[in-house]
């Protein structure tokens, strides 16, 4: 009786330990990011002491694009390559970096995972779909070579599902763009999808459908 008492709260403990990391993942690149967007903005109030309402806001904007153009030069790519190997060294502030970093790649950039919206059929009986993304074109590593990884988010909320589904019960959605896509699953389905509305749209054909 003991045992299975102290086994219960072994369990008990690993599965709030759990839920704290996973909260720590999902909180901390959030309030990170707004903490040093506040004390970049105070900064700037503390040197321009002419107020001018969004004057803050627009350096900062300005600041990270130039970064990013920056970072788009060798010398640049360079040193920044070197610091974030030193970063990723670090147990839990590799774990945070990574994730935050291919969340945002998934957004944005030339690896962009979020970019073909699907229909997934999660009970064929019933005909439940479901609206996602498809993140991983190929498992053969998982010794799942017809399936494909899809990622669905849930409405009013930052989290979501990943499915492995067998490609026939995945359908693409060509027509309507991420942005659309996104922002119709997050709303719960109350925003309008417009159709054609944007350049990112999916144009491409999806050949592992054929």
């Amino acid at each position: 009786m003991h045992y299975k008492k102290i086994k219960l709260n072994k369990k008990l403990l690993n599965t709030l330990l759990t839920y704290f990391i996973r909260g720590v993942l999902l909180i901390v690149p959030f309030a990170l990011t707004g903490y040093i967007i506040s004390l970049a903005l105070n900064w700037i109030d503390s040197i321009i002491k002419i107020k001018v309402p969004g004057l803050g806001m627009a350096i900062i904007l300005v600041a990270i694009t130039l970064f990013g153009y920056l970072g788009s030069t060798l010398i640049v790519r360079s040193l920044l390559d070197a610091i974030e190997k030193l970063v990723i060294k670090v147990p839990l502030i590799n774990t945070i970096y990574t994730s935050f970093k291919e969340l945002i790649a998934a957004f944005v950039g030339n690896k962009k995972k979020f970019d073909k919206p699907v229909l997934v059929t999660i009970d064929k009986e019933r005909s439940i779909k479901r609206i996602g993304f498809i993140t991983q074109q190929e498992l053969a590593i998982l010794h799942l070579p017809d399936n494909v990884a899809v990622y669905v988010p849930n409405s009013y909320s930052f989290s979501g599902d990943l499915y492995i589904v067998p490609k026939n019960l995945v359908t693409p959605l060509p027509d309507i763009s991420s942005a659309e896509t996104m922002k119709f699953i997050i709303s719960g389905g109350v925003t309008a999808i417009q159709t054609g509305s944007e350049e990112n749209i999916v144009k491409t054909e999806h050949p592992h459908f054929t």
